[in-house]
């Protein structure tokens, strides 16, 4: 018997449900949906700004930082470069730092393809998980470029 004829069996054993039940869930969905929304409390108008608000500012320039993240490698890390102007990404440079030649594979794919994908971009949005097939190097990234807006951010 092949695996997947298995997982059909058990996935249609499990969508027999009797009707009852069903409809007890309806209900209750519908009463979840009745409940009052209270909204979050507005931060203070002075209060602090972090680093990822959509409205944040962020001084024009340079900046660079690493990021890390774990690879079936081991740890790997890079370095990202940005070049800010208006709030917007205008450049962007990765140092790669790749521990095994598989990780070195990734490291170039995502080099070559962050570009296309953030260049002109609001720093705020950006939000990178797979890049030309490479999806543990945008950890890293990720990490980089939210030290890269903590940094630039004016206060």
């Amino acid at each position: 018997m092949n695996r997947s004829t298995t997982t059909g069996r058990a996935m249609s054993s499990r969508t027999a449900v009797p009707l009852s039940t069903v409809a007890l869930l309806g209900t209750l969905t519908g009463c979840a949906a009745a409940t009052e929304q209270v909204a979050a409390p507005e931060p203070a108008a002075d209060a602090p700004r972090e680093a990822a608000d959509v409205d944040a500012s962020y001084r024009d320039g340079s900046y660079r930082a690493d990021g890390s993240y774990l690879s079936p490698a081991g740890d790997e890390s890079i370095i990202v470069v940005l070049q800010l102007e208006n709030d917007r990404v205008t450049g962007v440079e990765i140092g790669l730092y790749p521990t095994s030649a598989t990780s070195s594979t990734y490291q170039d794919m995502f080099a070559n393809g962050i570009g296309d994908l953030i260049i002109g971009q609001d720093i705020d949005t950006l939000d990178v998980t797979v890049v030309a097939g490479s999806s543990l190097t945008s950890t890293g990234f990720r990490e980089a470029v939210a030290t890269i807006r903590a940094e630039a951010l004016e206060s």
